[in-house]
């Protein structure tokens, strides 16, 4: 299965922050919509990712002190991408290999999509029992 099967059936909205916005605007955002990650455009251009881990980690260190710090200052900007024709099983491996929950599908140069670890297991979970369904059936027309 392809990255473009998930963003099809979850949608394409990407919700994004400026990277001058501060860290209690991006908690506020990340809350108001329940999603775990935004991206980060600067110029129209993708400048990089924060992530809640992201926001926990400046509070655990700064504290309240942390909140009015701009994005810029704790969003990863050296981020992994995917694209619509990458599989599942490829996102899955880099996505645990590199420790990141999120990451964006990027086409010609656009952000297309967010695929997160909880998109990519619920897609194998259904296909698994897509899987086992289809055998059932073989075994019980056989």
């Amino acid at each position: 299965m392809l990255v473009s099967h998930i963003l099809n059936e979850k949608g394409r909205e990407v919700l994004g922050i400026q990277p001058d916005a501060t860290l209690q605007d991006a908690a506020m955002v990340l809350t108001k919509n329940r999603v775990g990650a935004l991206i980060v455009r600067e110029g129209g251009r993708l400048a990089g990712i924060i992530s809640e881990r992201d926001i926990v980690r400046a509070l655990a260190e700064a504290g309240a002190a942390a909140l009015p710090l701009a994005v810029r200052t704790r969003m990863t900007s050296n981020i992994a991408v995917c694209r619509e024709t990458d599989t599942i099983a490829e996102i899955m491996e880099t996505m645990t290999r590199c420790r990141f929950r999120h990451m964006p599908v990027v086409e010609k140069g656009r952000v297309t999509g967010i695929i997160s670890i909880g998109d990519v297991v619920k897609t194998r979970i259904d296909e698994t029992m897509r899987e086992a369904q289809a055998l059932k059936e073989y075994i019980a027309t056989a």
